[in-house]
Order: structure tokens, then sequence, then C-alpha cells
């Protein structure tokens, strides 16, 4: 069984590797190789091209430039966003999931936590940033269990053993139920009541298994159609709507849907033994 992440750090993990990750790309981007390049041909070909020039001019000037692109990368929303989402997607692989229907679902969830993260960076209001920053968090946790619902529903959904004995198993509790009818000696009649009451108990266990992930996929697509409806107040959110509470209210209708969720993935763990195939 493959371990979850710890919820309370998933985010904060996450954005330390996006921007280190994001450093290395603003160093490493085409344009400062070029400064780099232009500083070293400039300051060992034309040291001084003016009396006034500094000796370490041209270094000085390339560092500025360097910088200015540096600070550029760092703060730019987008990309800024892309790369929370591309670690996103590194820690909640949708190509772990077969499932078309689930992938497409998890990739749909990403694309949210992405836009939301642009929301958060582009916001330059410290107090509604920090509510932003609060529910992004929230919802990194939300985004977490989805996928973990998703890894389960996949694995359940491709059980070939399991799909082998919803096929088997009503035709032997028929038949043994037969051979019970039919048996005189006492010894035989318990033997197969035991063997029955077995066949029954693992036949109500599937049912109740089969109920279970009916119940996680209908959370599932609720779960993804309620980020979509807090994606969309997000984008409305303003001063006047945090002082007015609407952000506590959306912040626990978000803790709610991660409690839901993580309750049945819970739940699931109790009754399936989930599989990373």
């Amino acid at each position: 069984m493959t371990a979850e992440p710890d919820m309370t750090t998933i985010r904060t993990d996450i954005q330390k590797r996006a921007q280190s990750a994001i450093f290395q790309y603003a160093f490493f981007r085409w344009e400062s190789a070029l400064v780099i390049a232009l500083t070293l041909v400039l300051f060992f070909l034309v040291p001084r091209p003016f009396p006034w020039w500094p000796r370490y001019g041209w270094l000085i000037l390339g560092a500025a430039g360097l910088a200015a692109i540096i600070y550029s990368s760092l703060t730019d929303a987008d990309s800024n966003a892309r790369v929370v989402l591309r670690l996103f997607q590194e820690q909640f692989d949708p190509g772990r999931i077969r499932d078309r229907e689930l992938r497409k679902d998890v990739e749909t969830a990403l694309e949210y936590q992405r836009r939301i993260e642009m929301q958060v960076r582009d916001q330059k209001r410290t107090l509604i940033r920090e509510r932003l920053e609060d529910t992004a968090n929230q919802l990194s946790n939300w985004v977490s269990n989805m996928y973990a619902l998703a890894l389960r529903l996949d694995s359940y959904r491709r059980d070939d053993l399991l799909k082998q004995q919803r096929d088997t198993l009503p035709q032997e509790i028929g038949g043994l139920a037969e051979q019970r009818k039919v048996a005189s000696n006492p010894t035989v009649q318990a033997q197969l009541d035991q063997v029955l009451a077995s066949k029954r108990q693992q036949w109500q266990t599937l049912r109740d298994l089969d109920d279970r992930m009916t119940q996680a996929s209908l959370q599932l697509e609720q779960s993804l159609t309620a980020l979509a409806t807090v994606y969309s107040k997000i984008q409305l959110i303003d001063a006047q709507s945090v002082e007015s509470g609407r952000t506590e209210r959306l912040q626990q209708d978000i803790q709610e849907q991660v409690a839901r969720l993580g309750d049945l993935v819970s739940s699931i763990n109790e009754v399936y033994t989930y599989q990373d195939a």
C-alpha cells in the first residue's frame, strides 16, 4: 500500500520545491545565458569603453540584468503557478490512474489548483492574499484526498479477483444450499452450514464494498463539482467579502469537503486493501 502524504505539509513542501525550481529556471533561461555571455565578452574585450567607466562596470551591469531576469521569473504569477502544478502532478501523478474518467477528474482538480495558485500570487492586497493562502492550503488537502480516492476507485475497478467473486459466489452459494437440502449425514450438514455461512458472509462483504465504492464514485463527482464552485467563488473575493466573513464561510465549506473525503478514504481502507499497481 502506498503511504499517503502528510496533509499539513503538502502545499508548504511543494512551494519550497517550486521556489527552488523557479530559481533554477530563471538562472538557466536563455536570456540569463545571453546576459552572462555578453557581460563576459564586454568585460574582456571592452573593459573600459569610457575613461570614467569603472573597471568592473560590465560585471555590475550584468549582475543587475541577471537579477532583473531572476526577479521577473520569481514574480511571474503564471509561470509560478505552472511550476506548482507540475510539482503537484509529480506528487499526485494522474498517469498512475488507468481509468480514463478518474484520470480526467484528477487532471481537472489539478487545473483548478493551478488557477487558484495564480489567484493567490496575483493578489496585491496583503489581507486578501493571506486569506487566499489559507484557502489554497485547504484546497491542497482537498485535491490530495480526491487523488487518494481516485487511486482506490481505479484499483477497485481493475480488480479481477473481485469480478470473479461477483460471478461465482452466487452460483457457489446456490449449489451449496441445494447440497444442504439433500444431505442426511449430520456431520456433512454441519460442515455445509459452516461453508454456507462463510460464503454468505463473503458475499455480503463484497456487496458492502460495492456499495461503498459506488458512494465513493458519487462523492468524487460531487467533490469535483464543489471544487468548481469554490473556484468561481474565489474569483469574487475582494476586501468587502473578507470583511463580511464570506471567506470564513468558504473555508468552512472546504474543511467539510476535506473531512468528508478523508473519512471516506479511511472507511474504504478498512474494507479494501488498496494496491498501487
